[in-house]
């Protein structure tokens, strides 16, 4: 088996292996970028070149996968130093193993957490362009549902419901309109975080197929928070929809305020802490050290953008997302810089 005629010509790094795992070859990129020939490649176990984990010689030794999306993976030969590539390890339909690598040690100045590759920004594009006129036709629908159920004398039992349906379809048509036409953040305004929660709450009880029980646990006195309502409302959903799907039987809502909270490099006098605590399956070990990069999910059919989105929320508003988790117990925190009494960000401390 050789790929040479069809991967010489990539800037991509690829190298390839026989089915019991043995390096072939590899193209001049991939040799060039680990800095040895490929010459002395060949032959090479190629799980051996993992010199960080070993999820790529757990995938060949037993898996019924094609396709293994390897994480921030550090590969080298012995004696050279380590090289960082996000990549794919797939199986060849005439038997063997493809491995492409996309170098993340080439951009020291890109955090991998944010940097989704080009193809699947592409392709997100085109979900979000042809999602529009659905969005649309909900839309018009739940306009129509208002007017019609504005004559009845229960229309109070139902005008809640379809201002969360008309609310949510403009969240979602913002959400597209940010990803076909990328604009600056909205400039954040005062709001209180337990409505944000609320709108939360609201949306759980109304998703079929939730056994779990919702909890809250709020600190009435908290101040107001500078922030955006629906990027935060995005934020919040994702993770209350993380421990739904990780078996849950029990989610609770707790608001805190912390005193000399440490955000990234800053210390500040206060900050508003919101915690996410659920009893469900807690995180796999395997996924711990990546849990927030993009594309990375626990479940099958996931997409693994929910908490990479959440933690990019968390940023927007100088704040920090974080979890710790044990089988039966994981709390996601998501701390952020409070507001004094006159809507000025508290001063952080030095």
């Amino acid at each position: 088996m050789s790929s040479e005629p069809a991967t010489e010509a990539l800037s991509t790094p690829v190298a390839w292996a026989d089915a019991d795992g043995y390096l072939l070859g590899a193209n001049s990129a991939f040799a060039r970028w680990l800095g040895v020939s490929s010459r002395r490649l060949h032959g090479q176990p190629l799980a051996a070149l993992e010199i960080e984990g070993d999820a790529m010689a757990r995938f060949l030794e037993n898996t019924d996968r094609d396709v293994l999306r390897l994480h921030r993976m550090a590969l080298a030969m012995p004696g050279e130093s380590p090289r960082f590539a996000e990549g794919w390890l797939s199986r060849l339909e005439a038997g063997g193993w493809l491995l492409e690598a996309h170098p993340l040690d080439e951009f020291p100045s890109v955090d991998p957490a944010q940097a989704l590759p080009s193809a699947l920004s592409a392709a997100l594009k085109g979900l979000a362009h042809e999602l529009r006129n659905p969005l649309a036709g909900l839309k018009g629908a739940a306009q129509l549902l208002a007017r019609r159920a504005a004559h009845r004398s229960d229309y109070d039992d139902e005008r809640e419901l379809i201002g969360l349906i008309e609310s949510e379809i403009e969240r979602l048509n913002g959400l597209l309109e940010q990803l076909l036409s990328p604009s600056p953040q909205r400039p954040h305004a005062a709001l209180n975080i337990h409505s944000v929660l609320e709108r939360v709450l609201r949306l759980a009880e109304t998703e079929g197929g939730w056994s779990v029980r919702l909890q809250r646990d709020y600190d009435p006195s908290l101040p107001e928070l500078s922030g955006d309502a629906d990027r935060l409302t995005q934020a919040v959903w994702n993770l209350v929809r993380n421990a739904n799907q990780a078996g849950a039987t029990s989610i609770i809502l707790r608001t805190r305020v912390e005193h000399g909270a440490r955000i990234h490099d800053r210390l500040h006098a206060m900050a508003l802490r919101v915690e996410i605590i659920d009893d469900g399956r807690g995180v796999p070990e395997e996924l711990a050290e990546h849990l927030f990069l993009p594309l990375v999910s626990g479940r099958a059919e996931g997409s693994g953008l929910g908490l990479a989105l959440a933690q990019q929320v968390a940023r927007e508003h100088r704040g920090a997302l974080s979890y710790r988790s044990r089988p039966g117990h994981t709390v996601f925190t998501l701390l952020l810089p409070q507001l004094s009494g006159d809507g000025e960000e508290e001063p952080h401390v030095h």
